[in-house]
């Protein structure tokens, strides 16, 4: 008799997309490059001093563009980050207060930031479930927020859990098939168990003609229960662009409630367990415990003897919020947040996030949030076409080490570009953390926490310093994407 162990699966293989252009110029500075030449040798034929002067000014001028920082920020943005964060502070624009006391109109507590220009209805989809939708004016782009529970990955066989990154897989490939999808985010958000919903449970049913050793063991259960739990809750955020054609918000409202019941199909399959859409009031309600995290129990009691808190969208920010530098103050908690700058490199197993995602000690609230960008058939092929033709180019014209990465890097390429003409999809990922804590004074512990849980991810994330509140607001079930709130275009930063 023998025994073979199963093989744990491993998984990998993706890639920062390639640069254009010449080196760490980017295709704008290469353009500015050979322009720069072309200009230099043409002020010679006439003066050879102002020759020299129009290459010392080109030389000053492209330099910031070779000064990089790990996720590929060149000094030229480091430096519109800081006059940014120096134009809101001399505006007042880092500091809000709303509510009946504020000089905001209305007298309530709308969220601020980038949710400041949201409005939120509510329609049913074919399984007359009530679902919240997100019109962000801004961009006019809808959200739909849905609910998940998902299965543990304890005592689960890795075959099983293969066929659910798969079927994860699948289901992302799926989304650059969804008409008007701007993009997705998935937000794991974990927080201390408040014992409330224990409480409820277990105190009303303890009688009154019960030994008192029992009515103690049971008082008992119920304090320190929450002591070594928590909670935790997945929320899956799509947010579309305006359809062409329709501008009432109802046919809009109308059209999502359609897709609703496809993507809750593929998600069933995918591991996620039980899941269904969030209500209006449900997503408000997690909107005010993320910028109140005190009244999270009290929320989770009116839910349960109450069936319902009746809190509304326009009520679900904070009564104050202060951003500085390297953290977000807001009502009762101090949130602090990180951004992604490298994936871990090589294979992985399923349980590399594990660390990450669970409740971490010493914390009120974290949330991880995964940033998903379809990109369509079209693109995609032509995405990984650049990239093995870049990769073969540079196997070919390197020596020892270089042209051994350059060969790893080759092999990636192929195996990408034979995935994605068998039908896989290609997407655009990043990840952000966000960390609330009760005072300014463990925000330090915080960032040992994190140091230690990305060590062990594999990752390697950044303080979103000088923008936490559009950090902290971009890690919230709400649908924002970072990348459709820059004032700079995307295809402009990225041939930067």
């Amino acid at each position: 008799m023998t025994t073979e162990l199963a093989p744990h699966p491993t998984y990998g293989n993706w890639r920062r997309p390639k640069r254009p252009g010449l080196g760490p110029f980017g295709l704008i500075g290469t353009f500015g490059v050979f322009g720069g030449i072309v200009l230099a040798l043409l002020v010679s034929l006439v003066s050879l001093p102002a020759a020299l002067a129009v290459v010392a000014l080109l030389a000053l001028t492209l330099a910031p563009l070779i000064i990089r920082t790990q996720d590929g920020r060149n000094l030229y943005q480091l430096v519109a980050l800081r006059i940014g964060w120096l134009r809101r502070k001399r505006k007042g624009a880092h500091t809000y207060v709303s509510g009946p006391l504020s000089p905001r109109p209305g007298g309530r507590f709308r969220p601020p930031g980038l949710l400041s220009r949201t409005t939120l209805y509510e329609g049913r989809d074919a399984y007359d479930r009530p679902f919240g939708v997100l019109h962000h004016r801004t961009r006019n782009t809808y959200t739909v927020v849905l609910g998940c529970e998902p299965d543990g990955g304890s005592l689960v066989d890795p075959d099983q859990v293969d066929v659910w990154v798969a079927s994860w897989g699948e289901w992302l490939a799926r989304l650059s098939h969804e008409p008007g999808l701007r993009g997705a985010s998935v937000i794991v958000e974990t927080a201390p168990d408040p014992g409330t919903r224990l409480a409820n449970e277990v105190l009303p049913r303890i009688r009154d003609d019960a030994p008192a050793a029992a009515r103690a063991v049971m008082h008992e259960v119920v304090e320190r229960y929450p002591l070594a739990s928590s909670e935790m809750h997945t929320y899956i955020a799509l947010t579309y662009g305006a359809p062409a054609g329709k501008r009432e918000h109802a046919e809009i409202v109308t059209d999502l409630a359609i897709r609703v019941p496809g993507l809750l199909t593929g998600l069933v399959g995918a591991g996620a367990g039980s899941a269904a859409p969030l209500s209006a009031e449900r997503l408000a309600e997690v909107v005010r415990v993320a910028y109140d995290p005190a009244v999270a129990g009290d929320v989770l009691s009116a839910r349960t003897l109450q069936g319902g808190t009746g809190l509304e969208w326009e009520d679900s920010g904070p009564a104050a919020a202060v951003e500085t530098a390297t953290a977000y103050r807001h009502d009762s908690g101090v949130s602090r947040t990180w951004l992604l700058t490298l994936a871990p490199r090589g294979t992985v197993r399923s349980n590399v996030l594990r660390g990450l995602l669970e409740a971490a000690p010493g914390t009120r609230r974290k949330r991880v949030a995964l940033l998903y960008r379809p990109i369509d058939p079209a693109t995609s092929a032509r995405i990984v076409e650049a990239d093995r033709r870049a990769a073969q180019f540079m196997a070919t014209s390197g020596r020892g080490m270089v042209q051994a990465r350059a060969a790893s890097e080759v092999r990636a390429a192929e195996q990408t570009a034979a995935e994605e003409a068998a039908g896989a999809g290609l997407v655009e990922f990043s990840l952000m953390l966000t960390v609330t804590v009760d005072s300014a004074a463990q925000v330090a512990d915080a960032d040992v926490t994190v140091r230690n849980l990305q060590a062990a991810a594999r990752l390697s994330l950044r303080p979103a310093d000088r923008m936490q509140a559009a950090a902290f607001a971009c890690t919230l079930p709400v649908g924002l994407l970072p990348w459709e709130h820059t004032l700079v275009p995307q295809e402009l930063q990225e041939a930067l």
